[in-house]
């Protein structure tokens, strides 16, 4: 063999040596962007939970340091017990053959993952009445944290109280996502008159 052959050969050898190197180092590449991708995701979640979390704690700190009057919880218990009424009949009436085994919008709510059937008529009877999930539990964190002692009003005396109850809520409720469910439930509860 000449010397160039030699030489040529080592080249080749070098050649494949680096070449394998930058396959191994281009593999390790691909795991590390998967793992990347997939803590990525991760953290999405996390961030995602963590955030509903800090929600539900400000709303149930503002409930509890919040002072609302008598006549504003039994005016704001009132329009959420019609809510929460009119968004159980809307689930009920899509699903008859299940109407006796959710008496309450807490039986839907627990059954709702569990069974897809009542997971999609809890969504469409939300998006009917312009809900959403998240003012949903926002309405009932009120009604559990009230209903002791909350005293329901009738619609023709929650207009003797006040003629403008949106101005009420926007005026006495201090947390954000509170006061767009009792603004929400308002609505709902006009819509339903009509």
């Amino acid at each position: 063999m000449t010397k160039e052959a030699i030489s040529l050969c080592a080249l080749n050898k070098t050649l494949n040596r680096v070449e394998s190197t930058l396959q191994t180092i281009e593999a390790r590449f691909i795991v590390l962007d998967s793992s990347i991708q997939k803590l990525s995701e991760k953290f999405g979640l996390w961030s995602t939970d963590l955030e509903h979390q800090i929600d539900q704690d400000e709303m149930w700190t503002s409930l509890l340091e919040d002072r609302f009057t008598s006549v504003e919880v039994n005016l704001f218990y009132s329009y959420i017990c019609e809510t929460i009424h009119c968004l159980h009949s809307h689930v009920v009436k899509r699903l008859p053959d299940l109407a006796r085994g959710l008496p309450t919008l807490s039986s839907i709510l627990r059954r709702k993952a569990k069974n897809p059937r009542i997971g999609l008529a809890l969504e469409t009877a939300l998006e009917k009445l312009g809900l959403h999930e998240g003012e949903v539990k926002a309405l009932c964190v009120f009604f559990i944290t009230h209903n002791h002692d909350a005293c329901y009003y009738p619609a023709r005396q929650r207009e003797g109280y006040t003629k403008d109850i949106c101005s009420m809520i926007n005026s006495v409720v201090k947390n954000q996502l509170l006061q767009r469910s009792l603004l929400c439930a308002v609505q709902v509860v006009e819509n339903s008159k009509v």
